[in-house]
């Protein structure tokens, strides 16, 4: 099992910039691919970027040149810089863990962001 705690959500202002921070514990060493998800309200999921542990992402266009993923393997977190921030990123952020050998996803509760003026 993996264990995922997402922090650094709240609220700020159009162009803002933000941290969210996510912790994974538990069996952490099968884990590769890390992420970052969203759920803006009463829209669908979606997957906003991803980083594995060689270091190697991917961005959702609608991010990309504003939001960095980045990952810290030996404190087993992954962060996502937020800058830019514009009203349709409002959203609850999750972060994600796939299982390299099963692949098996693990989810945290999720962390909400708003931006509004």
């Amino acid at each position: 099992q993996v264990q995922l705690v997402e922090s650094g959500g709240g609220s700020v202002q159009p162009g803002g910039s933000l941290r969210l921070s996510c912790a994974a514990s538990g069996s952490i060493f099968n884990i590769n691919l890390m992420g970052w998800y969203r759920q803006p309200p009463g829209k669908e999921t979606e997957l906003v970027a991803s980083i594995t542990r060689a270091g190697s992402t991917n961005y959702a266009d609608s991010v990309k040149g504003r939001f960095t993923i980045s990952r810290d393997n030996a404190e087993n977190t992954v962060f996502l810089h937020m800058n830019s921030l514009k009203p349709e990123d409002t959203a609850v952020y999750y972060c994600n863990a796939e299982a390299s050998i099963t692949g098996v996803n693990y989810w945290g509760k999720g962390t909400l962001v708003t931006v509004s003026s």
